[in-house]
């Protein structure tokens, strides 16, 4: 019995050392890649000598598309149950295939979710100007009355949660779950360190992640993102966001910075 135990302990310290050396490893790569960015952003604020900068840069590259309602009711077989890949708080999420073929999600808001006009008009704004492989990517979006829509990139390999959670199947390995990591970490990097002004997703949680086949990441749901001047070290702001993902200091005062989204991370 007393092997038995002794056993048992030892195969438990090992699983929480691992645990903690992979998440101290992400956290000094999160801390180095920061670095190196805000370095790099500096550079490229000031105007280059062909008078881009930093602000064009992070600006939407092509007006998004307008699609109209007939438009998502086709790609989706009229949101079919078949087509729901999703669904939460916020609404529904529904697989589509647009007439050349481009597979996309298009998240379809609940009347009275959480995230009305503004937070619809903020993620349309916010997700447009920011261009990034960890990023999830806006296609167009759609308001026709009170029915309102984006449509995203479709990203095949379901949520993070998904993977850690609810998956039946073997579980993720670590090098798979450190791939993630970083992947998101970057994302987070470019969001505070590359754009102008820097954005603050405020929602980062394992549903918010998405995950291709080749286990990339991409950071999703911009809804309550909110933008931060360079010259502010915060902003006052009603608190939003995930109960035990919510930085405690943000949580008592109201006051957001890019240490929350690292928190929650």
């Amino acid at each position: 019995k007393n092997t038995n135990k002794h056993k048992t302990i030892a195969i438990v310290a090992s699983v929480v050392a691992c645990v903690i050396f992979i998440l101290a490893i992400a956290a000094a790569t999160f801390v180095i890649l920061r670095r190196k960015r805000k370095k790099r952003a500096k550079l490229v604020r000031h105007p280059s000598s062909d008078g881009n900068n930093l602000q064009q840069s992070c600006s939407p590259e092509n007006a998004n598309n307008m699609f109209t309602f007939e438009d998502l009711a086709r790609a989706t077989s009229n949101f079919s149950r078949n087509n729901l890949i999703g669904q939460g708080g916020f609404g529904y999420v529904h697989k589509g295939i647009l007439p050349d073929g481009t597979e996309v999600a298009v998240k379809q808001l609940k009347n009275g979710s959480r995230q009305g006009e503004g937070e619809f008009r903020a993620e349309i704004e916010t997700i447009s100007r920011v261009h990034h492989r960890h990023l999830i990517s806006l296609i167009g979006s759609c308001s026709t009355g009170s029915q309102r829509f984006l449509v995203y990139e479709f990203v095949p390999n379901k949520t993070l949660e998904f993977h850690l959670h609810e998956n039946m199947g073997p579980v993720m390995e670590w090098e798979k779950r450190m791939k993630i990591a970083l992947g998101s970490a970057r994302g987070l990097c470019y969001l505070h360190d590359d754009c102008n002004p820097k954005t603050i997703h405020r929602d980062v949680k394992s549903s918010n992640i998405l995950i291709d086949h080749g286990y990339e990441a991409k950071l999703a749901d911009f809804g309550l993102a909110k933008s931060c001047p360079d010259n502010e070290t915060h902003v006052s702001t009603r608190i939003m966001g995930t109960c035990g993902y919510l930085a405690p200091e943000y949580a008592a005062s109201g006051k957001l910075t890019d240490k929350s989204d690292v928190f929650s991370f």
